[in-house]
């Protein structure tokens, strides 16, 4: 008989942003419960956090590893089947490992982790116990961002040539970590944050923008990073240019210190015959230009007709009818269903189709990781260009 999938927490209590975000994301097509957790090193936040969330007491837990320890006791019908982890980056890598070889699946919040070298070793623990593992690079599930992949992959564009991302947002330009903003302060925090705070936090979402909608690897960066805010000890700010495997170009920025700007995410790649552009703040449309052809205009929701019609991709993550607004929880929840899907059919022993799979694995992981290492090795060296290694 199908039932829900029944998820456990690591963080996202009461204290945090993110946790909510997630919930609401996976609780929004029906396929996932949650049932237990370790919502806080706080054991005062994590038993509220679970009172409030109606989680049975008894599987309210002091910490990742007792959570995961006494769910892979219970019997099948009871325990949980994967775990999202919603913690700062430092604390990514060992619950995630810990649950896979325990037996459970692993959704996980982007950077996965603060090294490449433990982002190999979770790719080598997915290859081995065969579990799945999402990373919620959440721009990806937009409709009209996977629209965008599909008409690149078609050749609607020719040979793509250009491929220009950016992240700005300005909610940095103070010392923000030291005025009691607790998001702040882990993520300007290398022991808790990684290598760098701006590539770290924003950058990894434009680099796989770009190589997710381009179908293209990054092979050859050159990076310039920046503290613009005196007494903060990672990089607020960069600039990269960036060479593609087929030859192409490419230019990200992101930037912490953009006063003023939100989440202004946007992406534009150039092929021979035409070009696209995407920006997080109008999600649903997807602007199209051709050399030889007026401005097009596509729609979340439009039923297009031939030539125009969306692709498979772009169909399966829409959710409303056109003119209604989908956002940044309702890209989170396609992400989720794909994942929840995927890992449904493996307990069925299905083949999930394409779509269903249609979401970033640990293979993303560890080139987000080494985007970080890359960046900041080239920052920091003197040669010009530096191969993009995993």
């Amino acid at each position: 008989m199908k039932r829900k999938l029944r998820m456990g927490m690591v963080g996202g209590g009461n204290d945090a942003f993110i946790g909510a975000v997630h919930r609401i994301a996976a609780f929004m097509d029906g396929k996932i419960e949650l049932v237990c957790g370790a919502f806080s090193i706080d054991p005062q936040i994590s038993k509220q956090s679970g009172e409030d969330l109606f989680v049975s007491p008894e599987r309210v837990y002091l910490n990742y590893e007792e959570m995961i320890e006494k769910e892979s006791l219970l019997p099948e019908g009871e325990r949980m089947d994967f775990v999202t982890i919603v913690t700062p980056n430092f604390l990514h890598f060992a619950p995630a490992k810990l649950a896979m070889e325990k037996g459970f699946d692993v959704v996980v919040e982007k950077p996965m982790t603060v090294s490449v070298e433990e982002a190999k070793e979770l790719q080598a623990t997915v290859e081995r116990t065969g579990r799945t593992l999402c990373l919620t690079h959440t721009y990806s599930g937009y409709p009209m961002v996977k629209q965008a992949k599909a008409m690149v992959k078609e050749g609607h564009f020719g040979k793509i040539r250009k491929i220009v991302v950016e992240y700005p947002q300005g909610w940095l330009s103070r010392l923000t970590e030291r005025e009691g903003n607790a998001g702040a302060a882990w993520r300007a925090d290398p022991k808790r944050s990684g290598k760098s705070l701006v590539m770290g936090d924003i950058g990894t979402h434009a680099a796989h923008l770009a190589e997710y909608v381009s179908g293209l690897k990054i092979e050859e960066l050159c990076a310039d990073l920046t503290t613009f805010v005196e007494g903060r000890l990672l990089d607020d700010d960069g600039s990269v240019l960036l060479r593609f495997e087929n030859g192409a170009k490419g230019v990200l920025m992101a930037s912490q210190i953009s006063a003023g700007e939100e989440n202004a995410v946007r992406i534009r790649i150039y092929g021979e015959k035409g070009g696209l552009e995407w920006a997080n703040e109008d999600p649903n449309n997807l602007i199209i230009k051709m050399l030889d052809q007026p401005r097009q205009l596509y729609r979340t929701g439009n039923a297009y007709g031939a030539p125009y019609t969306l692709s498979s991709f772009a169909s399966h993550n829409t959710r409303v009818p056109a003119g209604h607004p989908e956002g940044l929880l309702e890209s989170f929840a396609n992400i989720y269903r794909n994942f929840a899907a995927t890992v449904t059919a493996k307990r069925e022993g299905r083949t999930p189709t394409a779509e269903e799979q249609d979401f970033p694995t640990v293979y993303d992981g560890v080139r987000g990781m080494a985007f970080i290492d890359t960046v900041v090795k080239n920052n920091e060296g003197t040669e010009k260009w530096t191969k993009f290694v995993l």
